[in-house]
């Protein structure tokens, strides 16, 4: 555990910071050994032997606040112990509980119809700050602590650091296939007209609005930089589930149109690793392997299909593969944070208590879990609020905003209207 509190306390303080500043910060009850240290965070009884893994391990609502921040473990009491100061609140239980998805591995009786953890069952949700990054509150509060310690640190002006602009690549073709032909003739439609589509330019398909979506996306990284905005397409290469379908060459000439495109727009090819690799994780290695061949070219970056990270060791066979960044970590029901951070973190499992290779960087906001009845089934005003109060904090952090945005939701004007709206209010406020 030494490693991945120390790893935690540096997440927090953050990464632009020197080992001499972590060091600062010290985590222990240990009287003697204050004076050490700038900083003492005093540990909760979380981490002991028959507390960990039970059920006693969870935090009790309604949540202690420190300076407004939700603390999960610990009380809000801060002293001074000579000139050094003394933080009850345990910051780092609090931040592991979250950055390792602890409570999913507490509650495995709580998964959806796809076997997900619903966000609506999780702690940020039922404790109201699912639209905060409190673990990167922390990290505000520390460096403000050490700051008043007399250690020399500065903090940064608002601002977003990075934007992931990423699209997944479920269905992206309308009618393009003989399949997708026979599929309009039975539900009605004109065969002559999906004939005709199947034989159009691809530019005519009504799903293919990747162009577009690209241009939204060429107009931000111009405007803020291509260092600090890049744009992702995760591509399926797999599954035979009915969550799945439809099913795409990628072999196809379309798809290699596609994979053009993505070239010539500098947009990185990911995996879109497929509904049944997330229950039989065997075969992520040959999806993985199946789009590095079709594209030519070696595959980093992972988002799991229908956000379906069931359990969360299951990151253990991303990294194993190869994957050196995953964009899963979202809850598809409610848009937010769902690991208590808007910045990369190393995937903690929480099960053995690993830290691992592998980069998360979290998805703050999904298209469809805005809009859809199921999900917040927010009104097009409501949606553009919360999303601008997302970036908000965001911004407030120094953190990275992720975005996911289909090319389905944007057909026609349908969806449009939000994606223009948060391309150009980032350009001009980033």
């Amino acid at each position: 555990m030494t490693e991945i509190v120390r790893y935690i306390i540096r997440f927090m303080v953050g990464e632009c910071f020197t080992d001499d500043v972590c060091r600062l910060i010290g985590y222990t009850s240990e009287i003697a050994c204050f004076a050490d240290y700038k900083i003492v965070i005093m540990p909760s009884d979380f981490f002991d032997e028959g507390i960990y893994g039970t059920l006693k391990s969870q935090p009790v609502l309604p949540l202690h606040e420190i300076e407004n921040v939700p603390i999960l473990f610990g009380t809000p009491d801060i002293e001074r112990v000579g000139d050094t100061i003394v933080v009850h609140a345990d910051l780092v239980a609090s931040a592991y509980f979250l950055l390792s998805r602890y409570e999913e591995m507490i509650h495995r009786d709580k998964r959806d119809k796809h076997g997900r953890f619903p966000g609506r069952e999780s702690l940020p949700y039922q404790a109201a700050f699912i639209d905060r990054p409190i673990v990167d509150e922390y990290g505000k509060l520390l460096r403000k602590w050490l700051h008043l310690s007399g250690a020399t640190i500065s903090e940064q002006a608002p601002s977003i650091r990075q934007i992931n602009l990423t699209h997944d690549v479920d269905e992206p073709f309308n009618c393009r296939t003989w399949r997708n032909v026979a599929r309009h003739t039975l539900s009605g439609r004109n065969p002559f007209l999906s004939i005709r589509d199947k034989f159009s330019p691809l530019q005519d398909d009504l799903y293919y609005t990747f162009p577009w979506m690209l241009q939204q996306d060429n107009m931000l990284q111009h405007a803020v930089g291509e260092d600090n905005c890049q744009s992702f397409l995760f591509f399926k290469a797999g599954g035979k589930t009915k969550n799945d379908k439809p099913r795409y060459d990628l072999y196809g000439k379309d798809i290699g149109a596609l994979f053009a495109l993505c070239r010539e727009q500098h947009a990185t090819v990911g995996l879109h690793s497929s509904f049944e690799a997330g229950m039989d994780h065997s075969l992520i290695a040959s999806e993985k392997k199946k789009l590095e061949n079709a594209y030519g070219a070696a595959i980093k970056h992972n988002r799991n299909h229908f956000l379906s990270s069931r359990e969360p060791e299951d990151m253990e066979y991303i990294e194993n593969v190869g994957i050196t960044d995953d964009y899963t970590m979202g809850y598809a029901d409610v848009a937010g944070f769902r690991i208590g951070t808007s910045l990369p973190v190393r995937f903690i499992n929480p099960t053995i208590r690993r830290l691992t290779t592998l980069t998360l960087h979290p998805l703050i906001i999904m298209d469809g879990t805005l809009h859809e009845p199921h999900y917040m089934n927010l009104t097009a005003d409501r949606a553009e609020d919360y999303c601008m109060r997302l970036i908000q904090n965001i911004r407030q952090v120094n953190g990275e905003l992720t975005l996911l945005w289909h090319n389905t939701t944007v057909i026609e004007n349908k969806g449009r209207d939000l994606y223009s709206k948060i391309i150009n209010y980032l350009a001009y406020n980033k």
